[in-house]
């Protein structure tokens, strides 16, 4: 019996699964390219805008794969687990790639070999730990095991595609690997290159908190300056706000409050604005939330700690932040 992997809204629509009883809560399948039947969705991120470097062909050196497209927009990551050994990664892959093509998506590349590797064609071993490294992912969970094999571990394919939709390109990159002899893993990202929605995103006090505890540390999304200066803008209200519940819930934790910058401009330029506005958001949590002076201690590193690349307008949004990082 064959199995599909439906892609596209005419063919997602014949295939329905009204409950996963092992899915991570708070993610669901994409609509435009489902799951193979009998996996369970462990892990997702969702980012409104990001960038990506989606591969367009093999590893040609060092840890670095020779064609790049650098796209940005609103990012999917989906990481699917099938567990049993009645079903092969090479199975999957096939579904997954006659899906693709079957929902007039332009395969870009795609590759497939059965038995482990260290290939750095594209789908193989080495370049599937290339890729991944270039577009990291900065939510921990099950998704690591796309780059923790097991002794058991066995072959690797990937399929990268694109679809010209009305008002924007679909880019599908599937990495598929045998991570053990009873489980399959597939990484789904799709990113959809629709201009930005800048202001969507606010800081979340039960999303920073386990942030906290998992890494540490947490960005404090939502924060809006006015134009290279360190004076906070009304609408950080919110973000402000959500930072004060976590601090609440925290009382015998101390933070350093730490400023970065994009890397437009000089070194002292920024390292003086990054410090300024780690400044701005202490004085502002002590005045008006009553947070006690002494647990806050603001920090400027400029634009040294960057978590994307500053080649894109994205990747500079991403990298202009202010985080609590535990003492």
């Amino acid at each position: 019996m064959k199995h599909l992997v439906f892609a596209g809204a005419c063919l997602a629509a014949i295939f329905t699964n009204p409950a996963f009883a092992e899915d991570a809560e708070g993610c669901e399948d994409h609509p435009a390219v489902t799951r193979y039947p009998g996996s369970d969705l462990e892990w997702c991120q969702i980012e409104n805008f990001l960038p990506y470097k989606f591969p367009l062909g093999p590893v040609t050196g060092y840890r670095h794969i020779g064609e790049i497209e650098d796209i940005e927009g609103r990012v999917t990551r989906n990481f699917y687990s099938y567990k049993g050994d009645d079903r092969t990664h090479s199975e999957i892959w096939k579904n997954y790639s006659d899906a693709i093509k079957a929902a007039g998506f332009e395969i870009v590349a795609e590759g497939l070999f059965p038995e482990r590797n260290v290939k750095p064609d594209v789908g193989g071993g080495s370049w599937q730990g290339v890729h991944l490294k270039n577009n990291a992912w900065n939510k921990h969970g099950p998704v690591a095991k796309m780059v923790s094999g097991t002794s058991s571990s066995g072959g690797t394919g990937a399929v990268l595609a694109k679809k010209e939709r009305a008002d924007d390109t679909l880019w599908v990159a599937i990495a598929v690997e045998q991570h053990s002899a009873t489980e399959v893993g597939v990484l789904v990202d799709l990113i959809e290159t629709k201009p930005a929605e800048t202001g969507l995103i606010t800081a979340d006090a039960e999303a920073m908190g386990k942030d906290i505890e998992e890494l540490g540390r947490t960005v404090i999304n939502g924060l809006m300056f006015e134009h290279d200066k360190a004076d906070l803008m009304p609408e950080s209200a919110p973000a402000l706000a959500e930072a004060a519940k976590v601090l609440e819930a925290m009382p015998d934790k101390s933070f350093y409050v730490v400023g970065h910058t994009d890397s437009s401009g000089t070194y002292a330029y920024n390292f003086k604005l990054s410090s300024d506005r780690a400044l701005s958001v202490v004085n502002a949590l002590v005045a008006d939330y009553g947070v006690e002076t002494d647990r806050l201690q603001p920090v400027g590193v400029g634009p040294v700690s960057p978590v994307f690349t500053n080649a894109s307008d994205g990747g500079k949004e991403k990298n202009r932040r202010v985080e609590l990082v535990e003492k």
